[in-house]
């Protein structure tokens, strides 16, 4: 008997730097909502969703930087959202920026958690394949900062067994790494969500920049296919504060098949019936980890950090 799970991609528009939290959540309310009606278990909101982009300023004013972060999960303005899910019977992934001070110092990670029907918090994911620059390069229109503004994720890559499965969590510039999926493919992992906010600009070559679309939905689709899992992508997307970033939200099978993708670019839901079992088609042929795969040849891939060309 098929595990159906039904699942929603919440994607988000531009978030405006003048915009509350408050008024954010107030977005992300009626897109729980939508989600719902649906016949959704459980929505995918999408990274930072509840501020603007922020990586994009260049910024030395720790108080404005921190403006941006979340002291509590939840919080004064978010409690209303685990309200919600729980009245209304969902679940749900957040992205937001997090100020950690558990450790004597602060810390600041690029964060996601996984709530539960009951409004638990069952999972708790910090980024870490943090793209960009840490120091302010005048050439650019529009920074890309994460260096600067965050720590590595110090929580590795872990999966948690609930809503019936077993799921994981990633951000953004994580689906761009195989290793992402790999790790957590060996866990079994059975859903990834995946949320995400990609300037169209982001790397500064305007040929590799004009294929955003394309290896946004590739590396999704191979990770999918390659880990026998279903990818939830949920985008920020839009031109926000003067920068374009990519849609594309995407529901994608262990087949590497889209099932659903977003049409706007702006607050829209797409939702899919994910059957939590489809994925052992492949996982029991084709990537059948115990019988075909050779560990014992990808040392490498652990032992060494930069690629070291052979010798001339």
């Amino acid at each position: 008997m098929a595990r159906i799970l039904n699942i929603a991609s919440a994607q988000m528009g531009p978030i405006a730097r003048s915009e509350t939290r408050k008024d954010v959540v107030q977005r992300l309310l009626a897109l729980m909502r939508q989600a719902k009606a649906r016949g959704s278990d459980l929505v995918v909101f999408p990274e930072l969703a509840l501020t603007t982009f922020f990586p994009r300023w260049f910024m030395t004013d720790q108080e404005e930087i921190d403006s941006f972060f979340e002291r509590a999960m939840p919080g004064e303005d978010t409690a209303i959202l685990f309200e919600t899910a729980v009245r209304l019977g969902i679940g749900f992934y957040l992205g937001y920026a997090e100020l950690d001070l558990s450790e004597g110092r602060a810390r600041r990670f690029n964060t996601a958690i996984l709530v539960d029907k009951t409004g638990v918090i069952v999972g708790k994911y910090r980024k870490i394949h943090l793209p960009g620059h840490a120091e302010h390069e005048p050439k650019r229109a529009f920074q890309h900062l994460e260096k600067r503004y965050f720590e590595p994720g110090d929580l590795g890559f872990p999966v948690w067994r609930t809503f019936g499965g077993i799921f994981g969590m990633c951000i953004c510039n994580d689906r761009r790494w195989p290793e992402t999926y790999r790790v957590m493919g060996l866990q079994g992992v059975e859903v990834v969500m995946l949320g995400y906010n990609t300037p169209v600009g982001h790397t500064g070559y305007p040929d590799v920049d004009g294929l955003s679309h394309f290896h946004n939905h590739l590396s999704m689709q191979a990770g999918a296919y390659q880990n026998s899992t279903w990818v939830i992508g949920t985008a920020k997307c839009g031109i926000e504060e003067g920068s374009l970033m990519i849609g594309q939200s995407a529901i994608i099978a262990p087949s590497g098949e889209i099932v659903a993708t977003s049409l706007t670019l702006e607050d829209e839901v797409i939702a899919a019936a994910c059957d939590l079992d489809f994925g052992r088609r492949y996982s029991e042929t084709i990537f059948n980890f115990a019988r075909h795969r050779e560990p014992s040849n990808y040392g490498l891939i652990v032992e060494r950090k930069g690629a070291i060309p052979p010798p001339a």
